[in-house]
């Protein structure tokens, strides 16, 4: 027994620009002492790993970019479940980094965020999303995620067969 999960197809090069914003944001955050815009980027992640990549706040701007340099869809859609799977554990690094100023850590307290926005940038540059790789093991923690936030019911693991087999 199998279940389908609707997934949407998403533009890579959106998600890129966003990674882009969000790690400027970041950074400037970081530079300038700035835990509250950190998390407004927190709650942005947050917010696009629960509801889907579409309300991403730094991504928002995509659609008109894309339209104003007449760039056309993305040649190779991807789903958005990896990227909503590495927003949420942005989210949560930048919670632990939040945690951190309330218990008094300091400049330490910086070290998480500036985690995300180093993965975040180098997504915008390179295109290579980690979270996204971890999403596509199917270990625990994206299994969970499936549950959790896209209310897939548990079920057994089962093996894949190549389509050709009987």
């Amino acid at each position: 027994m199998s279940s389908v999960i609707p997934v949407r197809a998403i533009d890579p090069r959106g998600q890129r620009f966003g990674a882009g914003f969000s790690a400027i944001t970041l950074i400037l955050a970081i530079a300038l002492d700035l835990p509250l815009v950190a998390a407004i980027v927190g709650i942005a992640l947050a917010v696009s790993a629960a509801l889907g990549t579409q309300w991403f706040l730094f991504g928002r701007p995509w659609p008109v970019i894309r339209r104003s340099l007449e760039l056309g869809p993305p040649r190779d859609p991807e789903p958005e479940l990896g990227p909503r799977f590495a927003q949420a554990l942005g989210a949560i690094f930048i919670t632990i980094g939040f945690l951190a100023f309330a218990a008094g850590a300091g400049a330490w307290s910086w070290l998480p965020i500036a985690a995300v926005a180093g993965l975040q940038t180098l997504l915008a540059a390179s295109g290579y999303c980690l979270g996204c790789k971890l999403y596509g093991l199917h270990w625990f923690l994206p299994e969970l995620f499936d549950r959790l936030v896209l209310r897939v019911p548990p079920q057994p693991r089962v093996g894949f067969r190549s389509p050709g087999a009987g």
